[in-house]
């Protein structure tokens, strides 16, 4: 029988989902090391296998110091707290890494799903998700779904393409089971966030990489060549091979909240060429200035030029909002950009409300002969 074994009365394990205030936490098997966990390994007990998953609470202690438990977190149960499936959080232990939106630690990498066509591919989206993975630090796995749908010709012409982003891409097909197993390789041993826009097919690939996942999945409009949203909260999926695999809901329209300083270094063609000398200015923000090394002879400038405007626009908004009496405010334009408008500065411009207005009978009958 298989059995985990926790010492001193304490257990390590994994938080696969964070729903209300209830954490699922998947616990580890065998004997963990004495360098996983700093507690002293003597006197082990053992707990039967069926209570691989535990429904934790967290600890109040932990409450009142502020710490947060997310998904992916690495956290510690007292054997006190072991009944009838259920237990509390004692502690967390420190993140290797950690995403805010989605909220999730110790992710390894990304996987970026789009599809080639039913949607088409859209080079601008794919930069912009390729911009908000890169910013994260983490290694970015770029797969491209549906590849059943488009020639050899077209697969190469993509392909070409988008190594000259500096990016290799798998060519999938979940419905054809085309290169599932080179997906699976890629995500043995560690933890993934799969990511891309909606109807490109996350949920029918998690579905096909875990079959008891069970993920509901969304059909593309055909009048707006758009898929809906299926996911609903961040949860950690076994891989039969090893390893684990969040979907991200939120995560189909990204933002971009960098520096206009740093931007550059998210295109790895334009990197590249920064790693191999400097500009002659040390601000430079490589937009047509004397002696930029980077310059205007890449594919993907256009994206940046844009993307360099939407984050200039996001650092005036945020020195705006330090300043009490800012007078810009945030709209949500949709797939992931922000327009910044000036507020009303008068109230003489908004509309009195009725639950205000103090009105009486004549009030109203002196109205109502003004409009007969």
């Amino acid at each position: 029988m298989k059995e985990n074994t926790i010492f001193n009365g304490e257990l390590l394990g994994t938080v696969l989902a964070v729903q209300a205030n209830f954490y699922r936490v998947q616990l580890d098997e065998g004997v963990r090391s004495p360098e996983v966990i700093s507690y002293s390994p003597h006197h082990p007990i053992t707990l039967p296998a069926d209570h691989l998953t535990l429904l934790c609470t967290r600890r109040t202690r932990l409450k009142k110091i502020g710490q947060q438990v997310m998904v992916g977190d690495r956290v510690i149960i007292e054997e006190a707290d072991w009944n009838g499936g259920r237990g509390a959080i004692a502690d967390v232990l420190p993140r290797n890494s950690q995403l805010d939106r989605p909220a999730i630690a110790n992710v390894n990498q990304i996987l970026l799903v789009f599809a080639v066509a039913d949607p088409p591919l859209e080079p601008l989206q794919l930069s912009r998700f390729l911009i908000k993975a890169e910013s994260t630090g983490l290694d970015v796995v770029l797969c491209l779904n549906k590849c059943d749908l488009i020639t050899d010709t077209e697969k190469k012409d993509i392909g070409d393409r988008l190594q000259n982003w500096g990016y290799q891409s798998i060519f999938i097909s979940v419905q054809n089971q085309i290169n599932i197993n080179e997906i699976s390789n890629y995500l043995n041993h560690k933890i993934t966030v799969i990511a891309g826009p909606s109807g490109v097919g996350k949920s029918s690939l998690i579905n096909e990489l875990i079959p008891d996942a069970n993920l509901r999945v969304g059909h593309v409009s055909g009048k707006l060549a758009r898929g809906r949203h299926t996911t609903r909260h961040v949860e950690l999926f076994e891989l039969p091979s090893g390893g684990l695999l969040a979907d991200t809901p939120g995560f189909n329209q990204p933002d971009l909240s960098c520096t206009p300083e740093e931007l550059i270094y998210y295109f790895p063609e334009a990197r590249k060429r920064l790693e191999s000398g400097s500009c002659k200015f040390t601000d430079c923000l490589h937009r047509d200035e004397p002696d930029c090394i980077v310059g205007n002879d890449w594919e993907r400038y256009e994206h940046y030029l844009e993307f360099l405007n939407d984050a200039i626009a996001y650092q005036n908004y945020l020195k705006e909002q330090s300043d009490p009496e800012s007078k810009l405010k945030v709209k949500a334009k949709g797939k992931g950009k922000n327009q910044y408008e000036p507020k009303l500065e008068s109230k003489k411009y908004r509309r009195v409300s009725r639950r205000v207005q103090v009105q009486n009978l004549q009030d109203l009958d002196l109205e109502n002969e003004e409009e007969m």
